[in-house]
């Protein structure tokens, strides 16, 4: 058995939906960021327990499929992000194509009607925020964060930082982590 959960955006994630499920003695043959492969079917008591645990947690266990759906949309395209070795003219429709097996326009109609925002303006928050991370962690430079997001150039990756936090990247660097969000609260929304 399958189970979806939403929020699971780390290796940290894993490690607490793993205690949680040792906690309900729920056995489980792989956890992953967003998903759970049970060696058996728990009872209706077990996945209320684990349910409620992960509430508590920030995790929400999802039973709807469109939900599932959506959710491993992000799952995607945020480890795509975390990896920091997306190609330049990366395309994310045949990406989500290969791993998903739907027609690209009828999931991205439903993630867009749903999250409030198109697949394409999630990846880039998601990459933005992964170029927050590296900024503040002063490791590399904007050039390499660029090639490493997928862009064409830095300036593309300085226009859209800009645009979408309001600073340039120097202005960020020096504000250091504070301005970072946590990548499950990253949405439509700027700043």
């Amino acid at each position: 058995m399958r189970l979806i959960i939403k929020n699971m955006v780390c290796p940290r994630c894993v490690m607490v939906v793993e205690q949680l499920l040792e906690k309900n003695s729920i056995p489980a043959v792989s956890v992953r960021l967003g998903e759970v492969e049970l060696t058996s079917e728990p009872t209706r008591k077990q996945l209320e327990q684990l349910s409620s645990d992960l509430s508590s947690m920030g995790f929400e266990l999802l039973d709807d499929q469109k939900k599932q759906l959506i959710e491993r949309i992000k799952q995607l395209i945020i480890k795509k992000v975390q990896q920091g070795d997306m190609e330049d003219h990366f395309s994310v429709s045949k990406y989500l194509g290969k791993h998903i097996h739907r027609d690209y326009s009828s999931i991205s109609k439903l993630f867009s009607e749903v999250e409030g925002v198109t697949i394409e303006q999630f990846l880039i928050l998601q990459k933005i925020e992964k170029a927050k991370e590296w900024l503040a962690y002063d490791e590399m430079t904007l050039a390499e964060i660029a090639f490493e997001l997928g862009y064409s150039s830095p300036q593309h990756l300085s226009n859209q930082f800009k645009k979408l936090t309001g600073m340039t990247a120097s202005e960020f660097k020096k504000l250091g982590v504070v301005h970072r969000k946590p990548l499950d609260n990253v949405s439509g929304d700027t700043n």
